[in-house]
């Protein structure tokens, strides 16, 4: 086993209205703020309370909301310019991954005095990060506690994990009266990825004994999250079991490490804007499936731990009552069950694969796999 190290670095709040203290939250951090704000949360009218939240203490915030282009290299270089020629302190993401992604950026190479491309094409930041604070409007956030930066590359649509300071995220403030606005069919995508997530922290060969403590705990939560609670004496709204568990995968990932599944929905929507979330839950199944033939007592025990599998069923039936239940949950869903369903073609899957295959989670992965592996398994569930 290799050396267990961990850095305690960012303040994790979670809570109903702790949005509502962001203000008094980041002052220590400064009075003048990027703040990068998914466009969507101006139509549901909730910028407006970050906004206000942010006044009541006096901060100053400059905003950026041109997420148009999702997390592509050409929106970071842009957002970086603006937020330098403003002189901020700091930087607020507040929204999904989109805004998670570029407020990590910006806070990382805000100080550097190298081209913004010069990262891109592999060299490490050396200079101080300027604190980002993280408020995600929906369950998952994997990488904002780790030094992965998952970036599209707009010169040619691949997919780049670029590596920044580990200090960059000073605050996750998890709200769940933020996620409320979530549709059905976005809830049932996003906690399928967040299974997901979950299920590879746990398989992962950089899985340890701190990692899959949080990976069980976020099981055991997602069971009462998709089955209900176990007693009447516990009433937790759905949403907010959602944002616990969310935390706890996030926790799980950067002690351990993410998978194929991830890496398949970030490559696939760095070239082709296929929604992550979408990708994941097609592709879930058939990763379970693929990793019952090496991590079979690992996946029987997350399938009593979500509750998909009886106190009877063991072994191999625990695994299948695992695979079951998320096939169960994607049809109750409505969602589709193939990759053809999405209108990519075999060929541009296998240019994904290209994309993909020479990053570090490759390493981690349960099993070892060369671009052929991929390209076999990803047939399967096409």
């Amino acid at each position: 086993m290799s050396d267990f190290v961990f850095r305690i670095n960012p303040n994790i709040i979670i809570g109903s209205y702790t949005v509502s203290r962001l203000g008094q939250q980041v002052r220590e951090w400064g009075s003048r703020f990027f703040l990068v704000m998914d466009p969507i949360l101006k139509e549901l009218k909730v910028s407006d309370k970050i906004i206000q939240a942010l006044a009541e203490h006096k901060i100053e915030t400059i905003i950026y909301s041109e997420l148009n282009d999702g997390t592509s290299t050409k929106t970071v270089a842009r957002a970086l310019k603006l937020a330098r020629e403003a002189h901020v302190h700091g930087v607020i993401a507040v929204g999904g991954m989109k805004a998670m992604t570029i407020g990590r950026a910006v806070a990382a190479y805000y100080n550097e005095v190298h081209d913004f491309y010069t990262f891109v094409g592999g060299a490490l930041p050396n200079a101080q990060p300027i604190s980002c604070i993280c408020v995600p409007t929906t369950y998952r956030f994997p990488f904002i506690f780790t030094s992965d930066l998952p970036l599209a590359d707009s010169r040619n649509h691949q997919i780049k994990f670029l590596k920044i300071q580990r200090n960059v995220c000073k605050l996750a403030l998890i709200d769940p009266n933020l996620m409320l606005t979530l549709t059905d069919n976005q809830k049932a995508m996003l906690s399928l990825e967040l299974l997901s997530m979950n299920v590879e922290a746990y398989i992962s060969q950089k899985a340890n004994f701190f990692s899959d403590m949080f990976a069980e705990k976020a099981m055991e939560i997602l069971s009462y999250a998709f089955n209900g609670s176990p007693s009447i004496d516990m009433t937790t709204p759905e949403e907010v079991l959602l944002a616990q568990a969310g935390a706890m995968v996030s926790m799980a990932a950067s002690t351990s490490s993410l998978g194929m599944t991830t890496l398949l929905s970030i490559g696939l929507n760095a070239r082709y804007q296929i929604k992550k979330p979408l990708i994941a839950s097609i592709i879930l199944p058939f990763a379970l499936e693929d990793a019952s033939k090496f991590k079979a007592a690992k996946l029987e025990k997350l399938s009593h731990l979500l509750g998909a599998a009886t106190e009877e069923q063991k072994g191999d039936d625990a695994v299948k009552a695992l695979i079951d239940f998320v096939r169960q949950r994607i049809a109750a869903a409505n969602l589709p069950t193939r990759l053809k369903d999405t209108k990519l073609t075999i060929e541009q899957l296998a240019l994904s694969i290209e994309d993909i295959k020479d990053t570090d989670i490759m390493n981690q992965l349960p099993r070892s796999m060369t671009a052929d592996d991929l390209f076999a398994f990803i047939k399967q569930a096409y």
